[in-house]
């Protein structure tokens, strides 16, 4: 996970893995409570609308979106799968692959690559 490898001062990857879990684990029972929400781009891209940059912790949204299908709790899970009906479309795989994202809760989407 990219996520991981953005190592502040004197960090370990190992420190960064439980921020990255801590800060995850906080996302989701937010996603969860109503207090963030995804939304999904044309491309099929997720972003979390709602999640500070304090919060978020350096994570990004494809990043985050992949812990919580992995290991995320149920209730997370069934919270994208709403926001995925209401978007008419899911999360589309090859955009996850691709790097599609946004940073600015969905108003222009890209990759970084060339």
């Amino acid at each position: 996970m990219p996520c991981d490898r953005k190592l502040k001062p004197r960090q370990t990857i190992s420190e960064r893995a439980t921020e990255i879990r801590t800060a995850v684990e906080r996302l989701a029972a937010a996603l969860t409570a109503g207090r963030v929400q995804l939304k999904i781009g044309p491309t099929g891209a997720p972003v979390f609308t709602g999640w500070n940059e304090t919060d978020r912790d350096g994570i990004g949204d494809v990043c985050a979106y992949r812990r919580i299908m992995a290991q995320g709790s149920v209730t997370a899970k069934m919270a994208i799968a709403k926001a995925e009906q209401l978007a008419g479309r899911g999360v589309s795989k090859d955009a996850l692959a691709q790097g599609h994202h946004s940073h600015d809760g969905g108003a222009t989407w890209h990759t970084h690559k060339g």
